[in-house]
């Protein structure tokens, strides 16, 4: 068996079945950055903690390459809900880990009705002191 096939196997979070939400993580943690901008829509947006938005499937590409090297997230449990135009929300709350730290997160995913992420939010829950402490230098 090989990792890629581990991963899938373990891969699991409690209350989502959506395929791409699933191939988020999945992609993201094997460093797959092609992979995971690949499950945007074409015009998909990916709105990252502390930068404004994202757009584009090679824009997301190009920016999980710069700066998710180092990241990897657990994604622990999660919630769907049907909206209106057949497109699903979807929460997926975790932690995310760097080499220096790790925090809270809660992933905020909207589907189109191809099941493509159509948006994505990616918000950071702590407190403001821990927050202050994770924003990098510019």
């Amino acid at each position: 068996m090989t990792s890629a096939e581990q991963l899938k196997e373990e891969f699991q979070i409690e209350g989502i079945t959506e395929t791409s939400v699933l191939r988020y993580f999945e992609t993201l943690n094997a460093g797959e950055f092609e992979a995971t901008a690949a499950l945007f829509a074409q015009d998909g947006v990916m709105r990252p903690p502390f930068e404004s938005d994202i757009v584009g499937t090679d824009a997301i590409a190009a920016y999980l390459k710069q700066e998710g090297q180092n990241i990897k997230a657990y994604p622990s449990t999660g919630i769907a809900e049907a909206l209106e135009n057949a497109t699903i929300q979807v929460q997926v709350s975790g932690k995310a880990q760097t080499s220096w730290c790790t925090v809270n997160v809660l992933w905020l995913f909207i589907l189109n009705q191809q099941r493509q992420i159509s948006y994505t939010k990616i918000k950071l829950l702590a407190s403001p002191q821990e927050l202050l402490s994770l924003r990098r230098e510019n």
